[in-house]
């Protein structure tokens, strides 16, 4: 089972979600595919993933986070034991959204939703001083990061398993390029399907 939790502002639209959705759905997997649209507060949005996968095996479930729910991964994965894979993580999201604090929207829809100065100290909650167990972690971090510095992503995933891109962007635009490792890391054979 794979449990996709996008970043800050965005949705099960994001063009990697799409992507793995996709890749997941020619494998004849959608039924191990979740990827619920997260709700601003963080409290929130980690309940919403917790009740998601109570009844998941840990050996079963790989949570895939990009930004924001690269730093609610962390925290799951810890808790429950599993695997995660992080893309271009947030590592300190609490100094990085201070800036956002008010009404926006999302990339994907124009749908308004308020990030509150109390989400942000909910985030304090999940935060995770150091992984325990490094080889349950695949990080994916782009040099060309134009939100998130690399260097912290990699620091803090001392040990797992790293794949560092030369360039690129937040959004990891080539990320059709890293599907069958990131499947292989999940459990899943990109070529063979079930």
């Amino acid at each position: 089972m794979i449990l996709y939790l996008h970043g800050f502002r965005s949705s099960p639209l994001s063009m990697k979600s799409r992507l793995l959705a996709a890749q997941m759905q020619a494998l004849g997997r959608s039924d191990e595919w979740l990827c619920p649209q997260l709700p601003a507060s963080p409290k929130q949005a980690i309940e919403l993933a917790l009740s998601l996968v109570k009844d998941v095996p840990v050996e079963e479930l790989t949570i895939i986070g990009s930004s924001l729910g690269g730093y609610y991964a962390t925290w799951l994965a810890e808790q429950l034991g599993c695997r995660a894979v992080l893309l271009n993580p947030a590592i300190v999201p609490l100094l990085d959204l201070e800036q956002h604090v008010g009404v926006t929207t999302a990339f994907h829809s124009d749908a308004p939703f308020e990030f509150r100065r109390a989400h942000i100290d909910e985030l304090r909650a999940f935060a995770v001083p150091a992984i325990s167990r490094p080889a349950r972690y695949f990080l994916i971090a782009a040099t060309g990061d134009e939100v998130l510095d690399y260097r912290d992503m990699v620091a803090h995933y001392a040990g797992a398993r790293q794949t560092v891109i030369d360039g690129s962007d937040h959004g990891i635009s080539e990320f059709a390029n890293y599907l069958a490792p990131v499947l292989q890391f999940c459990g899943i054979d990109p070529k063979a399907g079930r």
